[in-house]
């Protein structure tokens, strides 16, 4: 794993694709996955999810890494007011369920669950495999409306925005899309 660190540090150095390929306003693929929440593990389903609300979807590199450590703990931090804006928030990888299970109670504070996809369909039908490293997940976040739309993007292997810049599109999104208060009917 001593070339994770060295693969993230140049692939940040030397660029690639900087933005992930699906973009704002295209459906987001549906998926269901084997996940853990404070290390107990359950199918998350997307579908479903968004039924509730809007969807945060992060890719991360690798459980237990130094960057993936560090967004989960952000992320962790944040749920309260991912949860006042009436989201779900899930993070993907390709570590096994086991590793996840540690990960979700240690990294992410029992707070959120993080997905298994050992195959990398998800990652691929998301388009967010780590170019460098094609074994790993780049380190993307969607925002998901509950029609399924995709209404934010960000590609950056740096985790230090991901919390803020999902969060200012979630609200930017519910502001939008409040109902209107104080209207009148208009009969005369």
């Amino acid at each position: 794993m001593k070339l994770l660190p060295f693969a993230v540090l140049l692939s940040a150095l030397v660029g690639g694709p900087a933005l992930a390929a699906l973009d704002v306003g295209e459906k987001a693929p549906d998926f269901t996955a084997k996940a853990s929440l404070g290390g107990k593990v359950f199918q998350f389903s997307l579908a479903d999810s968004l039924k509730k609300g809007p969807v945060v979807l992060y890719f991360y590199p690798a459980a237990f890494s130094t960057g993936c450590t560090i967004e989960a703990h952000e992320f962790a931090e944040a749920i309260e007011k991912y949860q006042s804006l009436g989201a779900t928030v899930i993070g993907v990888s390709h570590d096994d369920i086991d590793t996840l299970n540690r990960f979700s109670v240690t990294d992410c504070r029992s707070k959120f669950p993080v997905a298994a996809d050992e195959d990398q369909s998800i990652m691929k039908s998301y388009d967010a495999v780590l170019w460098l490293k094609p074994d790993y997940a780049n380190r993307v976040s969607y925002v998901i409306s509950p029609n399924g739309q995709i209404i934010y993007q960000y590609t950056s292997l740096l985790p230090d925005k991901h919390v803020t810049n999902t969060l200012d599109a979630l609200r930017e999104w519910d502001a939008a899309n409040k109902p209107k208060t104080g209207a009148t009917t208009g009969t005369k």
